[in-house]
């Protein structure tokens, strides 16, 4: 066999064979109450775009996408949810110190106005996620008046 034709076969192989390796998921069963929507009592449409925008990678619930099943692309995305998890993790907001939610949300407040969040990457396919100005405006306002409103 041709040195190129084996090196297909093995890299068919090894494809095939990483797809019995599954990636963990990131899906709880209920919606704890230290959750940034529940703590908060975020209202609907600021809750709605958090949920759109930024709950997929941030919080503990995340809505994958088909193609999330054909590895290594479900590895490549569970790194991503991990460490979006690291950096703020909507599910536990309520647990953080009052320090950490001042920080946290004036993070967001910044990640926001910069269009640095959503990512780009993200936004490239799920285009839902896009900020509309309006939306972005009001995420912005609220996220201020709340770490305004924190002791």
């Amino acid at each position: 066999m041709k040195p190129l034709k084996l090196l297909g076969v093995v890299m068919l192989v090894v494809l095939v064979g990483i797809q019995f390796i599954p990636s963990r998921t990131n899906q709880d069963k209920e919606t704890p109450p230290s959750d940034f929507i529940l703590a908060k009592g975020v209202p609907e449409n600021i809750g709605h775009i958090l949920r759109t925008s930024c709950y997929n990678c941030h919080s503990n619930n995340t809505s994958y996408p088909w193609y999330s099943r054909v590895q290594p692309v479900g590895w490549f995305l569970q790194n991503h949810i991990n460490k979006g998890k690291a950096e703020l993790n909507f599910s536990e907001f309520g647990a953080y110190s009052v320090r950490k939610q001042k920080s946290k949300l004036s993070s967001m407040v910044s990640q926001v106005e910069k269009d640095e969040m959503p990512l780009t990457s993200y936004t490239f396919i799920h285009h839902e996620a896009r900020l509309k100005p309006e939306n972005k405006k009001a995420l912005i306002n609220y996220l201020n008046a709340l770490q305004d409103s924190l002791q």
